[in-house]
């Protein structure tokens, strides 16, 4: 992440949209990459978007603030709002601040400083991933993932293989959203069927990967480069 925080905001109401904008537009290493007064229009171009965060309003027709922030993949979230009784649902899962409206200037600057604790805590790289597994929602250490594979069982289901060896079924993910959670410049997709942490390669040639990783045999595992993949690969283990 660079200096430069970048967010995302979304009130249905267009004049408490334009005057949050402009409050944001006034901070200092802040930028709003775009705004938006649909929920809808906000979750379908959202994930084709470049950010860090979302300041969200929660009292909308079709879906609240609530309903969205849940589908945004573990993103920090600050929620605004008129009403109170929000508070508690809106910690439970996991907001960075809550902020009542009318939202002051000075209050605004308290949550976006509790946004930047937040990526400076994470040393500008997230330590774990919060996934839904077949042992329920856990909070997957990304360091200890050596590579991910299509359920044999269900093509819908990822497995995760851990740096010890254990694997872990990731519940309903496809490989394009877990590209979006995990660092970018560390895993890479090299076929249909898998995704790699850079770190595990041995070395490679032009179709097979060999890695560090051991499988049952005790041997270390080599698994296959598509043509598709190859440059996307390579440019990234150059990096």
């Amino acid at each position: 992440m660079s200096t430069k925080l970048k967010c995302l905001l979304l009130d249905d109401e267009l004049p408490g949209l334009s005057y949050l904008k402009m409050m944001c537009e006034q901070i200092p290493d802040l930028e709003v990459v775009k705004a938006f007064n649909n929920p809808k229009t906000f979750l379908k171009e959202a994930h084709d978007l470049e950010f860090d965060f979302c300041i969200l309003d929660i009292e909308m027709p079709e879906l609240n603030g609530l309903q969205v922030a849940r589908l945004l993949k573990g993103k920090p979230v600050i929620f605004t709002t008129a009403y109170k009784e929000y508070a508690a649902e809106a910690f439970n899962i996991d907001a960075i601040d809550y902020v009542q409206k009318p939202v002051k200037t000075e209050r605004l600057h308290q949550a976006i400083a509790k946004v930047r604790k937040n990526f400076s805590g994470k040393g500008a790289k997230k330590n774990s991933i919060q996934l839904n597994t077949d042992k329920g929602k856990t909070q997957v250490i990304i360091d200890q993932l050596s590579y991910l594979k299509t359920s044999a069982i269900d093509s819908r289901d990822k497995v995760a293989i851990l740096s010890d060896g254990s694997e872990l079924t990731l519940k309903n993910i496809s490989f394009e959203n877990l590209q979006k959670v995990l660092p970018q410049n560390d895993f890479v997709r090299i076929n249909k069927q898998e995704m790699i942490a850079l770190k595990i390669v041995s070395h490679f040639t032009h179709n097979e990967i060999s890695t560090h990783t051991s499988g049952v045999s005790g041997l270390p595992v080599k698994l296959t480069l598509s043509e598709v993949y190859r440059t996307d690969f390579i440019r990234k283990l150059k990096i």
